[in-house]
């Protein structure tokens, strides 16, 4: 079968409506995505390659102020503390900013995401009337301060305690170990001057569980500067690969004594005689649900890791358009980067997926404006938050990764100039694949979910449609997975191969659910009795399935945004730009499917042969979308001022 070609140069008319895919790219929060880079035109908020780490400390604080001055925190913040209170629009604005400097993006985060949206999520409005007006103003630089050097990801095994004194009516707030200093907080080295700090509460001889206390940790020291406040201690974590700007460092509590009422106390609170009490009887739902409320730091990196391998994809398909290399046909002119097919296939399919992961990140935000705008605001929908955003964090963040590494390489030497952004930008966000919680974990959370959702509907079943389901089992089993579906498939895709690559087109969503659906599946039926044996042999059961409960989560995350891409599609009324965004639509499911062919193999899900063949059809597919490529990074709506690359002008 011979590859399709069509003239790639000028030769081709716009049949892309840019405007249309912008707007639909954008989402409902396009104006404020739009104001965000429009801020690209301020020099005053613009990354400078090669500052040195303490001036671009300095610098990104200053350029912090101004991003207060104008406003920009207060979408996510409610009136009655200087707010207009549009959690998705603030998030959406916040995406963009990535493209202004990733360490200015990330202390916006620390300062306005976390250390205040904490004190708005875990507080009471007392709290919020008392520390939110200087937070969001920066008169109050503050910290985050939940991560433990010995304990990471494991934030319910937090060592750091806070200590009900009745008599003084305080908590003692004390870091017991090494272990339990808190490690890669931004603010900590230099700027902050109070922390919300995640401490096991004690009162009464008994733990509570992970809570959240405002402390503060600096105070003027009568010279224009500060100093630590009384047992507070610093350290400053020094270089780091990327994000230089931002002051990480550690802290650590020697017994240091804040009011009771300093206990961000929505969801646990401490009477002065020391009588705890909590709308949430259950310790581990309380701390789940504590933990979920602060669920807008994932779903930021998500978007932040979908607007970066938007300029990464921006910059390299530009440049591959205007760079020539080697002569083709004509011996007297050299072919564009672009026009070679495998300049397109590193580069298109990342298209596809940035595409895909944006239009489920639209959808994201729907789901987060709809929980915290109180909308939406049920149990159900919370949980779904937490797994939604779970799932795109890491699939988003590892997305940025590769699309920046591939766009660098994509660009050769002047890929690898400080000026050119692009391993700036792969150095800076190299940190989100760990930030925010680590992939893998928060994939095996993702995949938890799911086993709990397969077994609650096993449960619910009556007896006649578990009948009914296991004889399902015993067809589908022989259908897929014997050398007679085998045979016939193979005979069938040999003499109709045209035929086959039009099923496959038609399958994809059977074939990327079948996968997710199967390894959950696998993984309950084998897990069903591992409540009830003891400790160990328990854990080793789940320890044994770990890796393909990682792998059903990552399907479907990938399930969900070719989900998402499809029915954006359905709301394109323009029959060219429709056509061509199935192309790519069609081009992001074949890949997905092209990835993991060694699984749909030996299940019997594919034959060999129809394998081939949507692989030899996701080259046709790219040859169709090359002549378009520029019109749909340019839907990006990233200009100049964003993209910043002086290699587009050469």
């Amino acid at each position: 079968m011979t590859q399709e070609t069509e003239p790639s140069e000028n030769s081709v008319t716009h049949q892309i409506d840019v405007g249309l895919v912008a707007d639909l790219l954008d989402g409902r929060w396009k104006k404020q995505r739009r104001e965000s880079r429009a801020l690209c035109e301020d020099p005053d908020l613009i990354g400078i390659p090669g500052l040195h780490r303490d001036e671009h400390r300095e610098r990104v604080l200053s350029s912090l102020q101004k991003l207060a001055d104008l406003g920009f925190p207060r979408r996510g913040f409610p009136e009655y503390v200087g707010g207009t209170f549009q959690p998705g629009a603030n998030l959406a604005g916040f995406d963009e900013l990535v493209l202004l400097d990733p360490s200015l993006q990330i202390k916006a985060g620390v300062q306005f995401g976390l250390f205040a949206s904490a004190i708005l999520n875990l507080g009471t409005r007392d709290h919020h009337t008392a520390w939110l007006p200087d937070a969001l103003a920066l008169e109050t630089p503050g910290c985050f301060a939940m991560t433990e050097i010995g304990h990471g990801s494991n934030v319910a095994g937090l060592e750091t305690t806070a200590v009900y004194d009745e008599g003084s009516e305080e908590f003692e707030i004390h870091t017991p170990s090494r272990a339990a200093w808190k490690d890669y907080i931004g603010n900590a080295a230099l700027h902050g001057r109070a922390a919300v700090v995640f401490a096991q509460l004690y009162t009464k001889g008994e733990c509570h569980g992970v809570h959240a206390f405002y402390v503060p940790i600096r105070e003027d020291d009568g010279e224009g500067g500060t100093r630590p406040s009384k047992g507070v201690s610093f350290e400053d974590d020094g270089f780091k690969g990327g994000l230089n700007g931002i002051d990480n460092g550690r802290i650590a509590f020697d017994r240091v004594r804040v009011p009771r009422t300093n206990l961000l106390n929505k969801y646990g609170h401490v009477s002065p005689d020391g009588t705890y009490s909590s709308p949430i009887s259950s310790k581990g739902r309380r701390f789940f649900t504590m933990i979920s409320t602060l669920v807008q730091g994932r779903v930021s990196i998500s978007g932040s890791s979908v607007v970066a391998a938007k300029a990464a994809l921006a910059i390299a398909v530009g440049y591959g358009n205007e760079r020539r290399q080697f002569p083709g046909p004509d011996a007297e002119r050299e072919v564009v980067l672009m026009d070679y097919q495998r300049h397109q296939r590193r580069l298109l399919p990342l298209l596809a997926r940035t595409y895909a992961a944006q239009f489920k990140q639209n959808e994201l935000l729907e789901l987060y404006h709809g929980v915290f705008s109180g909308s939406d605001d049920s149990e159900e929908a919370r949980a779904n938050l937490e797994t939604e955003a779970a799932a795109a964090k890491s699939i988003n963040s590892w997305l940025a990764l590769e699309t920046l590494q591939e766009a660098r390489e994509a660009c050769g030497g002047a890929g690898f100039m400080a000026e050119n952004r692009l391993a700036g930008w792969r150095s800076d966000l190299d940190i989100f694949a760990t930030f925010e919680g680590d992939n893998t974990v928060l994939l095996q959370l993702v995949g938890k979910r799911l086993i709990t959702d397969y077994g609650k509907s096993l449960a619910e079943s009556d007896v006649g449609a578990m009948v009914q389901w296991f004889l399902g089992q015993a067809y589908d089993f022989a259908l897929h997975a014997t050398p007679i579906r085998r045979t016939g498939q193979s005979i069938r895709d040999t003499g109709f191969r045209r035929r086959s690559v039009g099923r496959m087109k038609e399958s994809q969503h059977e074939l990327l659910s079948v996968r997710v659906s199967e390894m959950v599946e696998k993984v309950a039926l084998s897990l069903r009795g591992a409540k009830d044996l003891p400790p160990d042999e328990g854990w080793a059961a789940f320890n044994h399935h770990q890796d393909m409960i990682v792998e059903a989560a990552r399907s479907y995350a990938e399930l969900r945004q070719w989900e998402a891409f499809t029915a954006h599609l359905d709301t394109i009324e323009d029959p060219k730009t429709r056509k061509i965004l199935t192309w790519l639509r069609d081009l992001y499911g074949l890949t997905l499917i092209e990835k993991n062919a060694g699984w749909y193999l030996s299940e019997g899900r594919l034959s060999n042969q129809r394998a081939l063949a949507g692989r030899a059809y996701m080259y046709r597919l790219m040859a169709r979308l090359r002549p378009h490529a520029q019109d749909l990074v340019d839907a990006f709506g990233l200009g100049e001022a964003q993209l910043r690359a002086p290699l587009l002008d050469q």
